[in-house]
C-alpha cells in the first residue's frame, strides 16, 4: 500500500494557501512546567473545524471538467460542512449524506453553505453516497480515506513543526485516522524526534485496540455511536491504518466524564471553544501519563451544541 509522503503534504500547503487559515499554537499557562502545553486550535478554520483543509486539497485537484459535475460526501459533520464550503468556494454543487445522529448544528451549517443535505442512518451513509454517485454523478470525497485528504489534514503537521521545532509530543485525536495520518507523517519527516500519540474515546476506542493487537478494529457502528465525541465515531480505512502502524508511537483512550471536563477546562482557562471530539487531546494531557516534554494538543473543531456546552459549563 502507497503512503503519503512529505512532498504531498507540501504540495498540499502550497495548493489550500490562502483558502484555509494558518492557525497559531497558543501557549497554555496553567500546564505544568515538565509538560509545558500549547494548543493547536483547529476551531478557528471558516467551518470551526481542520476538514476544511482536506476538502480543499481533495477539490483542487479534481480537473476542472469534472469539477462542473459537483461533489458529493458522506461525514458526521464537520467533514459535511467542509466539503460544502469548499464547494461553494469553486462555484459547484455539492451533495452531502450526513446521519441521523449528527448535531443539529453541523446539519445547518452545511446548509448554509448551499449544499443539498441527505439524512440517512449512520449504517448506510457510505452506500447512500455512493448510490447518489452512481445515479447522478460527481465527485466523491471521502472524510479520510483518500490520499488528497490525508495530505491535506497533514498541513497541520507542517506548521506544528515549524512553530515549535522542538516539539517532544504531539497529540491528536483518532476517528478515520486520515488526520493522525496526515499530521503523523508530517511530523516523522519534520520534527522525527517527537512522538506522535492518538487519542480516542474509550466509547469508540477500536484504533486503539487495533494498534495494541496489530489490525484493523472491526467495532460496530452501534457500539462507536455511544460517544459524547460525535466526531471520533469512525473506524480506520485499510490506508490510513497503515499510515498510523508506520508513523504513530502510541493511541490511548479517555473517559466521557474526562473529554467533558476538558471541553470546560478549555473554555474557562484557555478561552477556547472545543466540541467534545476537538477536546479529547487536552482530556489525556489532563489524565493521562503522557511522555514528558513540549506537547501540542490539536483541537480538532470546535461544532458544539450550545446546549451541550452550557450544560457542561454548568456541571
Amino acid at each position: 500500500m502507497q503512503l503519503i509522503t512529505i512532498d504531498d503534504i507540501e504540495a498540499a500547503a502550497a495548493r489550500i494557501a490562502g483558502r484555509v487559515v494558518r492557525t497559531p499554537l497558543t501557549p497554555c499557562l496553567w500546564a505544568d512546567d515538565d509538560h509545558p502545553l500549547w494548543l493547536k486550535p483547529e476551531q478557528l478554520q471558516p467551518i470551526g473545524a481542520f476538514k476544511i483543509r482536506g476538502a480543499t486539497n481533495a477539490v483542487a485537484r479534481i480537473p476542472e471538467e469534472a469539477r462542473k459535475n459537483g461533489v458529493v460526501a458522506y461525514s458526521s459533520g464537520n467533514h459535511a460542512q467542509a466539503v460544502a464550503y469548499t464547494a461553494k468556494l469553486y462555484g459547484i454543487p455539492a451533495t452531502i449524506v450526513v446521519t441521523t445522529n449528527t448535531p443539529q448544528v453541523k446539519i445547518d451549517a452545511t446548509a448554509r453553505h448551499g449544499a443539498k443535505v441527505v439524512v440517512v442512518p449512520p449504517a448506510d451513509r457510505e452506500s447512500a453516497a455512493e448510490e447518489i454517485v452512481a445515479t447522478e454523478g460527481g465527485t466523491l470525497i471521502p472524510p479520510f480515506d483518500h490520499p488528497d485528504v490525508i495530505a491535506g489534514q497533514g498541513t497541520i503537521g507542517l506548521e506544528i513543526a515549524a512553530d515549535l521545532p522542538d516539539v517532544e509530543v504531539v497529540l491528536v485525536p483518532v476517528s478515520g485516522g486520515g488526520l493522525i495520518s496526515g499530521i503523523a507523517t508530517a511530523i516523522r519527516a519534520r520534527a522525527p524526534h517527537a512522538k506522535v500519540i492518538g487519542v480516542e474515546p474509550e466509547l469508540a476506542g477500536d484504533t486503539a485496540e487495533g494498534f495494541r493487537l496489530g489490525h484493523r478494529p472491526n467495532w460496530s457502528t452501534e457500539d462507536r455511536a455511544r460517544t459524547i465525541a460525535d466526531g471520533l465515531r469512525s473506524t480506520p480505512s485499510e490506508l490510513t491504518f497503515a499510515h498510523i502502524r508506520a508513523h504513530v508511537d502510541d493511541i490511548v483512550t479517555v473517559t466521557e466524564d474526562e473529554i467533558k471536563a476538558a471541553v470546560a477546562v478549555l473554555a474557562t482557562r484557555s478561552q477556547q471553544v472545543a466540541e467534545p471530539s476537538g477536546a479529547v487531546t487536552t482530556a489525556a494531557y489532563l489524565h493521562r501519563d503522557l511522555p514528558k516534554g513540549r506537547t501540542v494538543a490539536v483541537l480538532s473543531g470546535g461544532n458544539i451544541d450550545p446546549k451541550l456546552l452550557a450544560e457542561v459549563l454548568t456541571a
